[in-house]
């Protein structure tokens, strides 16, 4: 039998043995249930990260656990050289489940953002007649979409961009919140074909657009002949109170992108989701996936968005999200270190003064840790708060003190 291994030498083999890419916390997780993580120590913490919103479901849940483990005991992956028995049924499920007509399996967040681009793209050469080669997508300063090549060429983070060039053209960067940048470039530029947005800015800190920016964005792509693609892959399946954050303002996307929660954590499942007249520009041969629609992620993608519909997670995602915001809210006001709460729902953050400590944001997830909270922070001096979506008003009061007594510390 192997020795049980250390956290610190947990900790040392990721060191040593796998790529630099994260800095995460110094704690090594063994176990997850519902909104909590125990480590391999046997320390029990709550989870406000979720995974990036890919736990909405809670860790583990049993009908998502049942039904990988089932499906992994029939068939795990044909490729899509053949048909099998689980795609038709999950394609029919998810579209009828977000009112779409086509939708086109992926895996990772990233995938599904590239393939909308491709989508985009060829849409606008095949249908609007834009000359080949000259397509233009407009995007926002700030965004997160992901890390391949052609999406970190259109980011504001020089940290995912420095050094990985040359980078792919035919991207146009203009403010977030910003409907007059919007309406002025497609107003000057007959190639654009598509807009693509977060319809609230989750790397950046969980920020929220003033209310109207995404119907009048919406508005003027169509009256451009522009497609409105909006990345849900971090606001969708119920995490800001409703089941996609666009359907605060009632609108619906011409392409939605999802990922994440759709499998509530337990594995890669990403989509783009879109009309027939649209999504048909593509062909056979043209885009592809060996894993994408596979029969385990089919079958976990609909248990995970019947558990969603089934526990009423949007609604509970926005009756707790206001508790926490406003109990925030009230705090904020008499300190000195925490300046403001935003959000919607349960994807919320809170933005630190840390004009004295560079690290001071960094320092508080350190103490939030030691009382038993997982928080992350992001741009320095804010600190995303986004536990599972089945928290629960007892649960969320009290983390909401475990928060406030950590921060007074360092008042």
């Amino acid at each position: 039998m192997e020795p049980k291994l250390s956290p610190l030498h947990l900790m040392e083999y990721e060191n040593e043995y796998g790529a630099h890419n994260y800095h995460p916390l110094p704690v090594v997780l063994e176990k997850g249930e519902g909104v909590f993580l125990w480590d391999v120590e046997g320390k029990k913490y709550y989870d406000f990260l979720s995974a990036y919103s890919a736990v909405n479901q809670g860790h583990c849940h049993p009908k998502i656990i049942n039904t990988l483990i089932e499906q992994s005991k029939k068939l795990t992956l044909t490729s899509r050289a053949f048909y099998n028995n689980k795609l038709g049924i999950f394609e029919k499920y998810i579209t009828d489940y977000f009112g779409y007509e086509k939708v086109l399996p992926m895996n990772t967040g990233a995938e599904a953002v590239e393939t909308a681009i491709k989508l985009c793209r060829k849409w606008g050469y095949e249908s609007k007649g834009i000359k080949e080669n000259e397509a233009q997508i407009v995007v926002c300063e700030n965004n997160f979409h992901g890390r391949t090549t052609t999406i970190i060429s259109f980011s504001s983070d020089t940290e995912a961009s420095t050094h990985y060039g040359p980078f792919t053209p035919g991207f146009i960067k203009i403010p977030y919140n910003n409907v007059q940048a919007l309406e002025k470039i497609i107003n000057e530029n007959s190639n654009i074909t598509g807009f693509l947005v977060e319809p609230i800015q989750g790397e950046a800190g969980a920020y929220v657009p003033d209310d109207g920016y995404l119907k009048a964005c919406y508005d003027i792509c169509k009256s451009h002949s522009v497609l409105f693609i909006g990345d849900e892959i971090q606001t969708g399946i119920a995490r800001t109170g409703k089941l996609l954050a666009c359907d605060y303002e009632d609108i619906k996307p011409d392409i939605l992108i999802l990922g994440k929660a759709l499998s509530g954590g337990t594995y890669p499942i990403s989509v783009v989701l879109s009309n027939k007249e649209i999504m048909n520009v593509i062909k056979p041969g043209q885009h592809g996936s060996t894993f994408g629609g596979n029969p385990m992620a089919a079958a976990i993608g609909i248990a995970s968005l019947q558990v969603i519909q089934e526990e009423n997670l949007a609604k509970n995602a926005y009756d707790m999200g206001l508790i926490f915001r406003n109990k925030m809210k009230t705090f904020c006001e008499n300190s000195k270190i925490a300046k403001q709460i935003r959000g919607k729902g349960l994807l919320n953050a809170l933005i630190i003064n840390n004009s004295s400590y560079k690290e001071l944001a960094w320092e508080i997830c350190l103490k939030l840790k030691d009382r038993g909270l997982l928080a992350k922070p992001t741009h320095t001096n804010i600190i995303r708060f986004a536990p599972p979506l089945t928290i629960t008003e007892k649960q969320i009061k009290e983390c909401l003190e475990i928060i406030k007594l950590t921060i007074r510390e360092f008042e």
